[in-house]
């Protein structure tokens, strides 16, 4: 890129984000009342999205102007970016236009390139040693982007190859580099051994990417996307802790740190104590939130997949993973691909997921319902609903006890093999509640359309039976005490 260009785009995006960062409160942070919840610009905040497959940095056909612009549209607030030590070949788990794999010559990474030709999909060899600052540079523009448009980015340092079609894409693979690092095989490369000299590496790129994104208040850092797989050790994860912890160590603003600890669930024990969030993928049913409540941090669900590409069961997956009482919910939308950011991409039925603009939606219906509540003092409640459910179905509770009440009722069991089926019949059932004495107003909510298609006020004595409208796969119940303090005596 020409110098004085570089210098006039650099101008403006300072001069642009300084006037934007007077106007915001507080950066992304664990709440001080409550941590088990964020705190972002000065409000209390669920972290709810439907984004794509984290590939918008990296790949430079992917205009993420566009993809802000649609996620802003519809409300969702968190984003997730893998930083470019990791990219996937085309084809990879069968995803059609995967943003994760550029196209020849269109991979941006943070480090330079040499003169030296040989990386494997096009172009020159990478020098560990020098950085690239053009990549930088558009980090920070994406960054920026997403902050005017109220998202967080959860920007992710690395990720385990998986198989060595992905190991052979890396620039940290010896054969990618011009400085004879990374002899090693894939499995070897997320540990504190140092023979392969990429140690080094790792802690250089953490400390760049910390020092160029220190003043951002939209961001928190991920040390590694499911190192549960590829031999990423424990060891090496915390001491990538401890970097991050150290680079920022003078910064005002400390950005969060985030664990990815398994697939579906499972019970933390000795975690790092600078770690704040606690993420988990296809968290369904949402245990891993129950099984880590005395972390008293931050529980997330930030991958979905591999229920079929229809909305219903990822739709189910997010209601009940917040009603569970997560803090973070991120789909991973297949509708966004280079050329269609703005979430148009008609993807096929052998998509390891779905997505869509119809799902956003459904996304921000449960982002608007949950910030509708002072979910700070709400937690699980097992002891309200106390029978009428329909056969086979269940409910999630968040409760403030005696003042509000977030209600889901879905099938008990996540549905497998899940089709939808116009002809399912409409049911509806007689809830009873054991509701503290008082005056409540509540309403009835399709979480797939977002309509209220019920308003009513309750009047308990302390047991009360409600009855529901006609639904087909899943409602949502809002109760309130009511606002004039009305009780009954």
């Amino acid at each position: 890129m020409n110098v004085h260009r570089r210098l006039l785009r650099l101008l403006a995006f300072t001069v642009g984000w300084l006037l934007s960062l007077s106007a915001w409160g507080g950066h992304f942070s664990l709440h001080p009342e409550n941590p088990r919840f964020f705190q972002f610009r000065g409000e209390p905040t669920i972290l709810i999205t439907s984004a794509e497959h984290y590939g918008a940095l990296l790949n430079l056909d992917f205009d993420y102007k566009t993809y802000f612009e649609e996620l802003g549209a519809h409300g969702l607030n968190n984003t997730r970016v893998f930083s470019g030590a990791y990219v996937e070949p085309q084809g990879a788990f069968n995803i059609a236009r995967n943003t994760l794999a550029p196209a020849p010559h269109r991979f941006i990474a943070p480090w330079a390139r040499s003169s030296t030709p040989g990386y494997a999909n096009g172009g020159n060899k990478f020098d560990l040693t020098q950085w690239n600052e053009d990549y930088f540079t558009r980090l920070k523009e994406l960054v920026a982007e997403a902050g005017r448009h109220g998202i967080v980015v959860e920007l992710v340092f690395f990720c385990p190859f998986y198989d060595d079609a992905q190991w052979k894409l890396s620039p940290q693979n010896a054969s990618n580099n011009i400085n004879k690092l990374g002899q090693v095989a894939r499995t070897d490369v997320y540990t504190l051994d140092k023979h392969s000299g990429l140690l080094e590496i790792h802690e250089a790129l953490v400390r760049k990417i910390v020092h160029e994104l220190r003043d951002f208040d939209n961001l928190y850092y991920e040390v590694c996307n499911e190192p549960y797989f590829g031999g990423v050790t424990q060891a090496w994860q915390n001491r990538i802790t401890e970097v991050i912890v150290d680079a920022q160590r003078s910064h005002p603003r400390k950005h969060l740190i985030s664990h990815n600890v398994a697939n579906g669930a499972a019970k933390v024990n000795n975690p790092h104590p600078a770690v704040s969030l606690f993420n988990f993928h296809y968290a369904s049913p949402p245990d891993a939130v129950a099984l880590n409540a005395h972390l008293n941090k931050a529980i997330g669900d930030n991958e979905t997949g591999f229920r079929g590409t229809h909305d219903f069961p990822y739709r189910k997956e997010a209601w009940d993973f917040i009603l569970a009482g997560g803090a973070l919910f991120n789909h991973l939308d297949y509708s966004f691909t280079a050329g269609h950011e703005d979430g148009t991409f008609e993807f096929p039925p052998t998509q390891p997921g779905g997505g869509g603009r119809a799902f956003r939606r459904q996304m921000q219906t449960l982002k608007e319902f949950m910030h509708s509540f002072d979910f700070l003092r709400m937690k699980p409640d097992t002891s309200l609903v106390r029978g009428g459910l329909p056969e086979g179905f269940g409910a999630r509770v968040l409760a403030e006890a005696g003042q509000a009440y977030a209600i889901y009722v879905s099938p008990a069991v996540q549905p497998k093999n899940y089709a939808p089926d116009p002809k399912r019949a409409a049911r509806s059932f007689a809830l009873e509640l054991d509701l503290p004495k008082g005056t409540y107003a509540a309403q009835w909510l399709q979480p797939e359309s977002g309509k209220i298609v019920r308003r009513e006020v309750i009047r308990s004595a302390g047991r009360v039976v409600i009855h529901s409208p006609e639904f087909q796969e899943d409602l949502a119940l809002r109760i309130r005490r009511d606002a004039s303090g009305e009780s009954l005596p």
